[in-house]
């Protein structure tokens, strides 16, 4: 994937090295694989603050540095969140971009304490994206995802995803819907729906990378591939034989590896949101 000419926005609020105060004991080795089944790619606002508040409460108040990291690392999550940005204002009017926390092994959020055991989170209390980067060495050693860039960036943009159906309301009418349903299997539908919106949107952006950026930020040869890969790595189905058990669909809240591969394909095939309506198709 080329990126390292793509432009800089500075919307980073970076926390690492201020020690994450307040983790729960056990640390990301004894958490990862059991959270990671629940939380991979995206969390429900209401589930994010009972597991937190069950971690360690909400913790101090903690502020980063603004503006654009120096390392590569850093500069990747920048100039990634930055195009993800730049192809929204085109297909969603009034779009208004998150702030994306760059942190290690915990902070405080405004859904809670967030830990890096809980993956990659979008928080639409304080519309921010929290990434700890230690969950790409997780998601690829443990979990058999791909180490290409793309598949990192498809984390990315997949929490934006969650920014956009905050911007639209779509979170707020699941959240009502998850209220009214009538047991715990048609909330999980609901929430497999938002999942899965958020993979198509992933794909969407991947579609348009190239141009909002003038070719600066675009996909090569065997990116998409990847991309693919990593989608069926974190299917709710994979991490439940991963983790000993049974496939129970009734269980499911990101939606099956064949599922979470068709809709980020379908953003990618299409460049269009609109597309991207996973809840007719429940």
């Amino acid at each position: 994937m080329r990126w390292q000419g793509g432009r800089r926005g500075g919307n980073i609020e970076d926390r690492r090295g201020l020690g994450g105060a307040g983790i729960a004991g056990g640390g990301i080795g004894a958490l990862v694989l059991a959270a990671i089944g629940y939380f991979v790619f995206g969390i429900d606002p209401q589930t994010t603050q009972q597991i937190t508040s069950q971690l360690g409460g909400v913790g101090s108040a903690e502020q980063g540095t603004q503006g654009s990291p120096e390392d590569q690392a850093g500069a990747f999550v920048d100039v990634i969140g930055t195009n993800v940005d730049d192809v929204w204002k085109t297909k969603l009017q009034g779009y208004e971009p998150p702030t994306v926390v760059i942190y290690e092994q915990g902070t405080s959020t405004g859904c809670g304490f967030g830990q890096a055991a809980m993956g990659p989170f979008y928080c639409p209390s304080d519309r921010r994206v929290y990434l700890d980067l230690s969950f790409w060495r997780q998601m690829e050693s443990q979990l058999g995802a791909s180490a290409a860039d793309f598949a990192r960036a498809y984390v990315i943009a997949h929490e934006y995803g969650h920014h956009v159906q905050t911007l639209t309301g779509a979170s707020q009418q699941v959240q009502q819907a998850q209220q009214r349903a009538s047991g715990q299997a048609e909330a999980n539908r609901y929430s497999v729906a938002l999942e899965l919106q958020a993979d198509c949107y992933a794909g969407v952006w991947a579609a348009n990378a190239a141009a909002v950026s003038n070719g600066a930020v675009a996909l090569e040869a065997g990116d998409i591939e990847e991309g693919l890969r990593t989608a069926s790595a974190i299917g709710d189905d994979t991490l439940q034989r991963r983790q000993g058990g049974q496939v129970v669909p009734e269980g499911f809240t990101h939606g099956s590896s064949a599922q979470r591969a068709e809709w980020l394909r379908r953003g990618y095939q299409t460049g269009d949101p609109a597309a991207c309506d996973t809840f007719s198709a429940f």
